[in-house]
């Protein structure tokens, strides 16, 4: 089987990835958590699993009964490493949801003529009407991150974003939008494993591309822009709720329950929905946990 961009996903892990992180891999056993320092050793039950989703489901039609009925609009944003697991919480969401008033914003890079418009512009074209729920899988966090990291900006223009986005995302709550951010954070040996999985699976491949193959290289430098990210665009009015995903399991029930103790929608059950861990969802602190 020819695998993605040569191999070369598995000639890093063979040749270049720091030796704990090959270790780490190549000692773990099926449901293992990789990194030491997550607070659960072990992936969640399926069973339990199961269970949760399924009660957290009923929710979230429920809450898009509301949005629809009340006129609401609801905007969350997910980012997160490569591979953190940002579209399997977003198909978690919308699993049972009607895809007309549920939708996902993933836009590829900017074209030409979006290049010369004012960097927010084309998300604003995405937002939510009154009644939808929009799921931006990526976001205008781009700039604060990968385009930091890979030279698609400048500094100049990464600094007008910092500046802009605070006021951005006060205007978006001030005419009525829910905004919920996530950021998705996975241990470098997991992010790794999910990557080698991906490039022997025939029907995942194309969730690769050329930025994660350079990106396992550049681990230190997207640390030191999403702290920075973080940090400068965490705010009272658009906080961000950081979810350690080294559990996918974990990961999708905190991001749903999060969500649904955010909106104040009809019949909410809150025994249903149950309590966030907070040693895997929380604020920015629990990043570098």
């Amino acid at each position: 089987m020819q695998l993605p961009f040569d191999g070369a996903i598995s000639a890093y892990f063979e040749n270049d990835a720091p030796e704990p992180v090959r270790n780490a891999i190549r000692r773990a056993e099926k449901g293992d958590i990789l990194d030491s320092g997550y607070p659960h050793s072990e992936r969640m039950p399926r069973k339990a699993y199961e269970q949760d989703i399924a009660r957290l489901q009923i929710e979230l039609v429920k809450m898009q009964a509301w949005t629809k009925e009340t006129g609401a609009r609801i905007a969350m944003v997910f980012e997160g490493r490569d591979a953190a697991g940002k579209g399997g919480t977003i198909k978690r969401f919308r699993e049972n949801l009607n895809p007309r008033g549920a939708r996902v914003v993933a836009l590829s890079k900017p074209t030409d003529a979006e290049a010369t418009q004012w960097y927010f512009q084309r998300y604003i074209d995405h937002l939510p009407s009154g009644g939808e729920i929009v799921f931006y899988d990526r976001s205008w966090y781009n700039r604060g991150v990968v385009e930091k990291v890979f030279g698609f900006c400048t500094d100049e223009q990464r600094e007008k974003f910092f500046h802009q986005v605070p006021e951005f995302e006060k205007i978006l709550v001030g005419e009525g939008i829910h905004v919920i951010k996530f950021w998705l954070n996975v241990g470098r040996a997991e992010q790794l494993r999910r990557f080698l999985k991906r490039e022997n699976d025939p029907l995942k491949q194309w969730k690769l591309s050329w930025i994660d193959v350079e990106g396992l290289k550049k681990w230190d430098s997207y640390s030191a822009a999403i702290r920075e990210t973080l940090d400068r665009s965490h705010t009272e009015i658009a906080p961000w709720t950081v979810i350690r995903s080294d559990d996918k399991r974990r990961a999708r029930l905190s991001a749903i329950r999060h969500a649904l103790h955010s909106i104040d929608y009809a019949h909410k059950d809150s025994s249903a929905i149950g309590t966030i861990d907070t040693s895997i969802c929380a604020g920015p602190e629990i990043w570098d946990a």
